[in-house]
């Protein structure tokens, strides 16, 4: 039997949480506790009665939940507050996108817990199953808001990505042709905009081309091409992604400035650093900032703002490894492949390669 703790998101506007009705009554049906901080889940439409009614314990605060729990479930990664909270020995299972925040990884590293992150749990073909609905989310997410943006009194140009009869659509380039880049592509054709998709592999563009039929323009390399057509687009989605990895900077400051004025930037890879150079993090309460007439939205917790959507797409996903880890703690992470590949912190040591690239820190082990 182990003890689960879930603890109310604190980021800035983070609405989702790590665990539903549905999960906590799987995990309670196996024999585990759960122990969830009050009013955890009302902002994804879940009351602490409903918890209480799938066998949970509702605890008062996060102190406390971490104090009772082995195994701690979360959605974003440690707040400051939070990180003393954690314990050697305890199993932290979150998003953690560490690449980006070489202080959180090393203050992560003294707490002596083991830290999985959501977004390296990786199966033998590639595929990234706890980051894929997450991922959905955000690419559908960043047309919408691109798009909203782009309306005049939000800072834009004041273009309908659709455009009307006799007036041209708008233009969308998205860099990366991933689950992000493909979500974001599906919206911005059902808006009406004509779009271009930048991927470094063949083999995914000639995917990309018979699913959309055509629709979708798509580019090979990234260098000249992207310079070429940046200065054509209302909207740029940024979907580049190296699991673990820093993300590499592929739209420059120079690019940036040759764009229109008003159009829009949206980079969906500022977890992992960014993709364009000029992004930085923001939150939902102050989402963008101007930069050489630019707009910029830089949010890296874009499917919060849909909780009640994405915390159940989050637990179907998460919830078959969270039972393993419930009933057979590291050794779950020993015996899963997938599992293992998700740990990025253990007994103090950085065991990820992508996370230890990115942190540079003086030793490494292997996990």
């Amino acid at each position: 039997m182990s003890k689960i703790g879930v603890p109310k998101e604190i980021l800035d506007n983070e609405y989702r949480v790590a665990l539903t009705v549905a999960g906590t009554t799987a995990l309670t049906h196996e024999g585990h506790k759960v122990y969830i901080q009050k009013g955890a889940g009302l902002g994804s439409g879940i009351a602490d009665s409903e918890y209480q009614q799938a066998g949970a314990t509702i605890l008062p605060d996060a102190q406390s939940v971490f104090a009772e729990a082995d195994l701690i479930l979360k959605v974003k990664e440690p707040q400051a507050s939070e990180v003393p909270m954690l314990r050697k020995g305890q199993l932290l299972f979150t998003y953690l996108h560490l690449a980006a925040h070489p202080k959180l990884t090393l203050d992560l590293c003294k707490t002596g817990a083991t830290c999985i992150a959501y977004e390296t749990v990786q199966l033998s073909n590639g595929q990234l199953p706890l980051l894929t609905p997450m991922s959905e989310i955000a690419g559908r997410l960043a047309t919408q808001i691109g798009a909203s943006y782009l309306e005049r009194p939000m800072g834009g140009r004041g273009v309908l990505l659709g455009g009307v009869p006799g007036v041209e659509p708008g233009e969308v380039i998205i860099i990366g042709g991933g689950v992000v880049g493909t979500n974001a592509a599906k919206i911005a054709l059902g808006l009406g905009a004509r779009v271009t998709i930048f991927d470094l592999s063949l083999d995914r563009l000639r995917y990309l081309d018979d699913v959309f039929s055509g629709q979708v323009r798509t580019v090979y390399s990234i260098g000249h091409y992207l310079d070429n057509l940046l200065p054509t687009a209302d909207l740029v989605i940024g979907a580049v992604l190296i699991p673990g990895k820093q993300a590499p900077r592929i739209v420059t400051k120079d690019m940036v400035r040759k764009m229109k004025q008003g159009s829009v930037v949206l980079d969906v890879s500022v977890d992992q650093g960014g993709c364009i150079e000029t992004i930085h993090t923001t939150t939902h309460s102050d989402p963008t900032y101007v930069w050489e007439g630019v707009v910029h939205y830089g949010v890296a917790n874009i499917p919060g703002a849909v909780p009640w959507t994405s915390t159940r797409a989050l637990t179907n996903a998460t919830l078959p490894y969270c039972l393993k880890l419930a009933k057979f703690g590291y050794q779950a992470v020993l015996d899963d492949p997938a599992l293992n590949k998700g740990v990025n912190i253990h007994e103090g040591k950085i065991v990820h390669p992508g996370v230890a690239e990115a942190v540079n820190p003086p030793q490494m082990a292997t996990c």
